[in-house]
């Protein structure tokens, strides 16, 4: 299959920014009460913000949509206010459930407002240095989605690790500029 990617896009892209994180692997920096994701780790922004206004400055893209856990709603909705940025909606977990489960919750709300959406699944607490190469990963990923493929963004292991999944990589797909 070839993908043309100079096709106008039709959809757009709504961010779903996971933030569910308790914070247990960087102890004493991140805590349950105020896990890494609300931390500044990498710059002035905390780890949060630095994600919504990444996912934001995309081109058509629409409010994020938060999944977090119920006791930093708090804490969310006082950092998405320092920055300007009013979501969609914000999706409280009293019991964390993992990210498919948020996913499918987003999935659902989409679903209902926006038949065409594509929608893009971020976790709070990434580091991304190469803002250009994201944005071009993201547009020809949303090319691939509006081509009805499931895409992902992956990293190549260096070693075995039993705490993530593992992608095995199907039929390249051609990507067409015409």
């Amino acid at each position: 299959m070839e993908i043309d990617t100079n096709k106008t896009m039709q959809a757009y892209i709504h961010p779903v920014i996971l933030s569910g994180g308790s914070g247990t692997r960087l102890w004493p920096l991140s805590r349950v009460a105020y896990p890494k994701q609300l931390l500044s780790l990498v710059g002035k922004e905390t780890m949060l913000q630095a994600t919504l206004a990444r996912a934001t400055s995309l081109p058509r893209t629409q409010a994020p949509i938060l999944v977090c856990n119920a006791e930093h709603r708090f804490l969310i909705r006082e950092q998405c206010e320092a920055i300007d940025i009013t979501p969609a909606a914000i999706y409280l977990e009293s019991v964390g459930r993992n990210t498919a489960p948020a996913i499918a919750l987003a999935a659902f709300h989409l679903a209902q407002t926006d038949e065409n959406a594509v929608m893009l699944v971020l976790p709070a607490d990434h580091v991304i240095e190469d803002q250009a190469a994201f944005a071009e990963a993201v547009k020809t990923a949303a090319h691939a989605a509006l081509e009805n493929y499931l895409v992902t963004f992956g990293v190549v292991p260096h070693a075995p690790e039993t705490g993530y999944g593992y992608i095995k990589a199907g039929e390249a797909i051609s990507l067409a500029s015409s």
